[in-house]
C-alpha cells in the first residue's frame, strides 16, 4: 500500500504515467490517503465528486495494468468522511464517547461511511478504539476516552456503523480497528513512545475494545506504532499473532501502520536493515499489507527474501488470499468505480443535523454556580477568545489535511460547510454578538486587556472561548498540559477586573490544566472537538436551546502530576483530580433514589439487576447517563480499582417525571486477569454505586458466590 502522493505531478494532480509505472511495473494494487494532504494542488479540499474522478481513473489503470485487480482505496475518515468536501464532521471519538450513546457512535460510522464510499474510498482507518490514559498523549481525541467498558461499548457500534452489511451494501465501507494494541499509554506522554505495560494489565484494560470489535465483525485491523515494554509490535509474534489472531481469533487483514516496517531499522534501531525488519516482520507475525510512506523498498527486499528462500511463498499466500478476499466482500471485482448517484447525498441536511445532535450530547457542563446558565436573550453578553469565532479549532487535526486545514487558509475552508460558535449564537438570539479575539491560539495577546475590560463591563455577563491549536499525530506532541498563559491571564484579568458572570467554553482533544479558571469563572462547558457544524449546538447549549447531558469520558486533571491518572487505577491511590469520570451536570436537577438489588448474592450463571429511580425535579427535559460501577473491598493478589463501570443507559426525563432504571451485572463481568494470566472472579462482597461523582453515597452491597480456584479463561 502506497500513499497517494506517488500518483501526484508536481501540481497535486493525478499523474497518469506515474499510475500505470506503479500498477503495471510493480502491481501495486493499494493507496491511501487523499491528494489534498500533500498540501498543494488546484485542490485544498477536494469534493466527493473530484476523489471520485482521482480514484476512477486509478481504478481504470488498475483495469488495463499489472495483475489487472481492482485498487482498494483506504482513509482515515475517523469522524465523518473529513477529507471529503462539505460532508458532515462529527465531533472527534472523545466528544462521542462524552456522549455515552452508542447509538450516536453507530450513525457518525454509517454517514462516515456512506460519504467516503462516494468519494471512491473503500476502507476507512476507524474507528481508533486504544484505551487512553496518559492524557498528554496527541492521538487520544481520537479514540473513546480512558474507559476499558465505555471504549467497547462504542468501537462495537461504530464498527456496525461503518460495516453494516458491507459484503452487500455499497454504501459501507470495512472497518479498521486500530491501533492493536496499548497505544493509548506512551510513558512519556509523547506520541509512538514506549510502554510499560504488563500483560495482565494488557488483557485486563487495552484488550476489551479489540474484543468487542473483532466480536462485532471488524474487517480490518491496524498494528501499532511502537514497542510495549521495548519489543515493538510490528515484530511481535506475541501481539500480533498468539493474541490477535490465536487469541482473539481475528481472521481479517492485518495492516501495519505508515512506513513502522522501514521505521525499525530507520528509527527504532531494532533491526539493522530493512531486509532484516522485513524477515522478523513477515516471519513472526501475521501482517498482511505494508502501509508504505515513501517508496517500493518493501517490495523490493520482500522478492528478495522470498527468492532467496528467506520467506516461503506459503507466507505470502495467505496474506494474498486476506487481501483479495476483503476487495471481494467490497464488491470490487464486480465494480471498482463510484456510485455516482451517492454523491448527491453528501452533505444532506440529515447528515448534518445528526452531526449537530452528536456535538449536542457531546457537551459537557463542568461548573455552574449560581445558575449563570443558561444565558437569557436580553443578557448583553460579550464573547472573546481564540475559538469563538473559528471552524478549525472546532474539529482539530484530520480534517481536511492530516494536520487540520492549512494555515494560510484557515476558517474560510469551511466556508458553507460549518458554523463557529458566534455564528450560532447570531442564529438562536437573532442578534449580532459583541466580539473580540483578544488573545490568539498561541497565546499572543492581539488588542490590550484595557480594551476588553472596558467591553466587559459594559456587559451582563462574558461568555470566553480557550483552547488549542490543530495537530495530529507527532504534530501534536507536547511537554505539560497547560494552556497558553495568555489565554488563562484573559480569564483571570475579565473575573477580577470586570466582575462579572464569566463562562469558559473549551474546546480541546486533550484535558488540559485549567490551574485556577475553575475558581475564577462561574460556569464551565467542555466541547471537545465537536466539528465544523459544533457552533450552533454550543450556542444553543448556552442560551439553553439544549440542555447540556455530556459526561467525561477520562478524568480530568487538576495537576500534570495527574495527566494519566484514571477512574480504574488501584484504590490505594488518591482520586482527586479537577473532575472525575463521568461527571458532568445539566439544567435541571436530578436525583436518584431507592436503589435496589434482585439478588444479594451474584453467582456465574445468574445475573442480578440493579434498579434505581431517577426523576428530573427541574422545568426543561434532560438526558441523563446512568452509570453503574463496581468496586471491591479488597482481592487477593492483585490490589483492586477504584472503580469500574460496567453497565450504563442514557434515559431522557420529561420535567417532573421519574423513571426507573434497570441495569444488569453478570459474575463474568467482574473476572479479572491476574498475574499467572488466568482470567479469574473474585469471591468477596461487591459494592454496587450508581453515578459516584454526581450522587455519592447511592450504593448497595452484594456477594459473589463462586470457586476460587476456578479460572475462566487464560493466556
Amino acid at each position: 500500500m502506497l500513499p497517494v502522493t506517488v500518483l501526484l505531478d508536481s501540481a497535486g494532480n493525478l499523474n497518469i504515467t506515474a499510475a500505470e509505472y506503479w500498477i503495471g511495473k510493480w502491481s501495486v494494487g493499494s493507496f491511501f490517503d487523499s491528494p489534498a494532504s500533500a498540501g498543494h494542488g488546484r485542490y485544498n479540499w477536494y469534493s466527493a465528486k473530484s476523489l471520485g474522478d482521482f480514484t476512477d481513473a486509478v481504478q481504470h489503470v488498475a483495469a488495463k495494468h499489472g495483475a489487472r485487480l481492482p485498487v482498494i482505496w483506504g482513509i482515515d475518515s475517523v469522524r465523518g468522511a473529513n477529507y471529503v468536501k462539505g460532508a458532515a464532521m462529527f465531533p472527534a471519538g472523545v466528544g462521542l464517547a462524552a456522549t455515552f450513546s452508542p447509538r450516536l457512535a453507530y450513525e457518525a460510522g454509517r454517514v462516515s461511511a456512506k460519504d467516503t464510499r462516494a468519494a471512491g474510498y473503500q476502507w476507512a482507518f476507524a474507528p481508533m478504539q486504544d484505551v487512553s490514559v496518559n492524557k498528554l498523549w496527541s492521538r487520544g481525541y481520537e479514540g473513546f476516552g480512558e474507559d476499558p467498558f465505555l471504549s467497547s461499548e462504542m468501537a462495537s457500534a461504530s464498527v456496525h456503523g461503518y460495516q453494516g452489511d458491507y459484503k452487500h451494501d455499497r454504501t459501507r465501507v470495512a472497518a479498521c480497528m486500530k491501533h492493536f494494541i496499548g497505544y493509548g499509554y506512551p510513558f512519556n506522554g509523547q506520541d509512538r513512545g514506549n510502554r510499560h505495560i504488563a500483560m495482565h494489565e494488557l488483557l485486563e484494560y487495552y484488550l476489551p475494545p479489540f474484543t468487542a470489535s473483532v466480536r462485532a465483525g471488524a474487517a480490518t485491523a491496524m498494528e501499532s506504532y511502537g514497542a510495549i515494554n521495548g519489543e515493538p509490535v510490528i515484530m511481535s509474534n506475541l501481539y500480533l499473532q498468539r493474541l490477535l489472531r490465536e487469541k482473539l481469533g481475528f481472521q481479517g487483514l492485518l495492516v501495519s501502520d505508515a512506513g513502522e516496517i522501514s521505521s525499525q531499522a530507520a528509527l527504532y534501531k531494532t533491526a539493522a536493515n530493512d531486509g532484516q525488519a522485513t524477515f522478523a516482520t513477515l516471519n513472526r507475525t501475521s501482517i498482511d499489507m505494508s502501509m508504505a510512506t515513501t517508496d517500493l523498498s518493501f517490495c523490493m527486499v520482500l522478492h528478495e527474501l522470498v527468492t532467496n528462500g528467506y520467506i516461503p511463498e506459503s507466507r505470502l499466500d495467505e496474506s494474498v488470499a486476506r487481501v483479495l478476499q476483503l476487495k471481494k466482500d467490497l464488491g470490487l471485482f464486480e465494480n471498482p468505480f463510484v456510485d455516482r448517484a451517492l454523491q448527491k447525498t453528501v452533505g444532506s441536511a440529515q447528515d448534518i443535523e445528526d452531526a449537530r445532535n452528536a456535538a449536542r450530547e457531546s457537551i459537557t457542563l463542568l461548573k455552574n454556580a449560581n445558575g449563570v446558565l443558561p444565558l437569557k436573550p436580553h443578557d448583553r453578553v460579550l464573547f472573546v477568545g481564540p475559538t469563538i469565532n473559528s471552524t478549525r479549532f472546532m474539529g482539530g487535526g484530520w480534517n481536511v489535511q492530516w494536520q487540520g486545514p492549512p494555515e494560510a487558509r484557515g476558517d474560510a475552508v469551511y466556508q458553507g460547510h460549518g458554523d463557529t460558535v458566534l455564528e450560532g449564537v447570531k442564529r438562536v438570539t437573532s442578534q449580532t454578538p459583541c466580539y473580540y479575539e483578544g488573545v490568539d491560539i498561541d497565546g499572543t495577546m492581539l488588542i490590550g486587556i484595557d480594551k476588553i475590560i472596558a467591553a466587559a463591563k459594559r456587559a451582563d455577563k462574558v461568555v470566553i472561548g480557550l483552547g488549542e491549536h490543530t495537530y495530529a499525530e507527532k504534530g501534536g506532541d507536547i511537554g505539560n498540559l497547560a494552556l497558553p498563559a495568555a489565554q488563562l491571564e484573559l480569564v483571570y484579568a475579565i473575573a477580577e477586573l470586570a466582575q462579572k458572570p464569566t463562562v469558559v467554553v473549551l474546546f480541546a482533544g486533550r484535558p488540559r490544566i485549567l490551574e485556577h479558571v475553575p475558581k475564577v469563572a462561574d460556569a464551565i462547558i467542555n466541547a471537545y472537538l465537536p466539528g465544523a457544524y459544533g457552533g450552533l449546538p454550543v450556542a444553543e447549549v448556552l442560551y439553553g436551546k439544549v440542555n447540556p447531558s455530556g459526561r467525561l469520558p477520562y478524568t480530568y486533571p487538576a495537576t500534570e502530576s495527574q495527566a494519566d491518572m484514571t477512574v480504574w487505577q488501584p484504590a490505594y491511590s488518591a482520586y482527586d483530580p479537577q473532575w472525575g469520570f463521568g461527571y458532568g451536570l445539566g439544567y435541571s436537577h436530578i436525583s436518584y433514589s431507592n436503589i435496589t438489588l434482585s439478588s444479594t448474592t451474584i453467582c456465574i450463571g445468574a445475573p442480578i439487576t440493579a434498579t434505581v429511580a431517577v426523576t428530573n425535579h427541574g422545568t426543561m427535559a434532560q438526558k441523563e447517563t446512568v452509570m453503574l460501577f463496581t468496586r471491591l473491598p479488597f482481592r487477593f493478589d492483585l490490589a483492586p480499582e477504584n472503580l469500574r463501570l460496567r453497565a450504563f443507559a442514557k434515559i431522557e426525563l420529561r420535567p417532573g417525571e421519574t423513571r426507573t432504571v434497570s441495569l444488569h451485572l453478570r459474575a463474568e463481568d467482574l473476572a479479572y486477569w491476574d498475574v499467572d494470566l488466568k482470567q479469574r472472579i473474585p469471591p468477596s462482597a461487591v459494592t454496587l454505586l450508581v453515578n459516584p461523582y454526581t450522587q455519592p453515597g447511592l450504593a448497595a452491597s452484594a456477594q459473589i458466590v463462586v470457586d476460587p480456584t476456578e479460572s475462566l479463561d487464560s493466556f
